[in-house]
């Protein structure tokens, strides 16, 4: 199954999901039970947030890299959701976490008992004098950790490990031959004997510490060859918080990364209503990651599950919610979707509420409904459940299939790349727009920002031949205007001039 091309991605937080036993636990069994729903909405791949064993509710602190957190199932339940969702043509990516791992991690376990047990090596280790020689001694403090510095200390150990995000996430150190070895061994487990399609990288960009940066990209083509001799067809995507030309280098070792300045920017953009050079500015960054690999896919995504939900930031307007979807599934790229954006579900930090339950029903007796964590912003006053939208034409549910079904079926829609990509200038602020396609079929899409009705004149190389698509928008045909209602979107099939 080859998954190496553009697809529509959906993330899916396990935990919060579908609950098959009613323990309040999203798990493996309730997302297979729901996959008709996820082909039904046009979704080609999905992204599992990691599943292995760990002792927190995100895991992404790993304890055993072969397992399944029993919590979400087991290695059949994993087995069976593949099978099924490759006979529905849609690819399983798993989350790889290869930064890190637990401080419960028996290699941990035994790499912390003594400076000359074979396992140190596996981890960054380093006493005071070497720290303060490093400048190296303090971190930021963010969402993950208060705590101020990286360096955590182990009793009567004179030496500290790293442990860039906190302390129960001891750092790798890929210096370490044996532990590449135990990874190849692990993606192998994964990729063919599991038969998984491919991996999401988290935290790609501090697989070595700043100390140790210039490593990075050597490590990532070996990652590469890796991954490609153990099954040519798998896919690659990594998350690296950094701006394009830090990222371009990647594309060396990963098929795609997540452009989060372009998510920043439609957040930017809806928030003010005004379109600060959008096109652009993603003009230059696919120009950059084209350089370095002319077979990069641009991940594109509105949010995640590090950042504060779509709608909420947007404050919970459903004209707003509809045309984030809108600006999203009209720009080059491989578009993911964080589950329950579908549905307009509205989430603000701490991270937990980023990630509360989807909402299938609003019956309080629904076993579907993960029941792990309390639900502060989709209640039934806030958020319409999927049982609601999915019978409603007019919902961010249908809003968001019919869109997607529109992407999947025009060609021009789908192309991950910017190389047909042309901003054009209709001379108001609070218009998005821009050309797609081949000349002989070129796609014109315009989006209004604003909460107010914008009539326009298009430039002259631009002839109108049909109206593809419209949201809140027409075509004047006798004005030759395009007539848009606020935060409506229109996408014309202009003739070649």
């Amino acid at each position: 199954m080859t998954i190496n091309s553009p697809k529509i991605c959906y993330e899916i937080f396990v935990r919060s999901f579908c609950d098959s036993n009613n323990d309040g636990i999203g798990d493996i069994q309730g997302i297979t039970s729901k996959l008709d729903y996820l082909q039904d909405l046009g979704i080609e791949a999905i992204w599992l947030t990691p599943i292995h064993p760990s002792p927190s509710y995100h895991k992404y602190d790993v304890i055993d890299y072969y397992a399944v957190d029993p919590e979400f199932g087991s290695l059949d339940d994993l087995r069976t959701l593949i099978r099924e969702a490759h006979r529905r043509h849609i690819a399983v990516i798993l989350d790889l976490i290869i930064n890190h791992t637990s401080t419960l991690h028996p290699w941990f376990l035994e790499a912390q008992k003594s400076s000359d047990n074979p396992f140190r090596e596996y981890y960054w280790w380093k006493n005071d004098q070497e720290i303060e020689a490093l400048g190296i001694a303090t971190r930021d403090i963010s969402d993950d950790s208060q705590e101020v510095s990286p360096w955590h200390e182990i009793p009567n150990d004179p030496q500290k490990y790293y442990g860039l995000f906190y302390k129960g996430m001891p750092d790798l150190n890929f210096h370490s031959q044996k532990l590449r070895h135990e990874f190849v061994g692990i993606m192998k487990f994964w990729l063919t004997d599991i038969g998984v399609d491919g991996f999401r990288i988290d935290a790609a960009r501090h697989i070595f510490p700043t100390w140790e940066s210039a490593h990075n990209r050597a490590f990532w083509f070996f990652f590469k060859e890796t991954v490609e001799s153990l099954k040519p067809t798998a896919f690659t995507v990594g998350e690296i918080w950094a701006g394009a030309s830090e990222i371009a280098p990647y594309y060396k070792g990963l098929h795609a990364t997540f452009n989060f300045d372009l998510s920043f920017a439609i957040q930017e953009l809806l928030i003010t209503e005004n379109d600060p050079g959008l096109i652009n500015t993603l003009l230059k960054t696919h120009a950059l990651y084209e350089q370095t690999n002319t077979g990069y896919i641009d991940a594109i995504m509105l949010t995640n599950h590090d950042q504060e939900r779509i709608a909420s930031v947007v404050g919970g307007d459903t004209k707003k919610i509809k045309l984030a979807a809108c600006i999203l599934l009209t720009l080059p790229g491989q578009p993911y979707l964080y589950y329950g954006e579908e549905i307009g579900m509205l989430g603000t930090k701490p991270d937990p509420e980023i990630r509360e339950p989807f909402i299938w029903s609003n019956n309080p007796a629904d076993p579907a409904v993960p029941r792990w964590s309390e639900i502060k912003h989709n209640g039934p006053a806030s958020t319409k459940a999927l049982s609601e939208q999915i019978v409603d034409p007019k919902s961010v549910y249908s809003h968001y299939k019919e869109l997607i079904a529109l992407r999947r079926s025009l060609t021009t829609l789908g192309q991950t790349t910017a190389r047909d990509l042309e901003s054009v200038n209709l001379k108001n602020d609070s218009l998005l727009a821009f050309s797609r396609g081949p000349v002989s079929d070129r796609l014109l899409i315009i989006h209004n920002l604003s909460g107010k009705a914008i009539s326009t004149r298009l430039p002259l190389q631009y002839s109108v031949r049909e109206v593809v698509w419209s949201h809140q928008a027409y075509w004047n045909s006798t004005a030759k205007r395009v007539q848009l209602r606020p935060y409506g979107s229109l996408i014309v099939l202009c003739n070649p001039k």
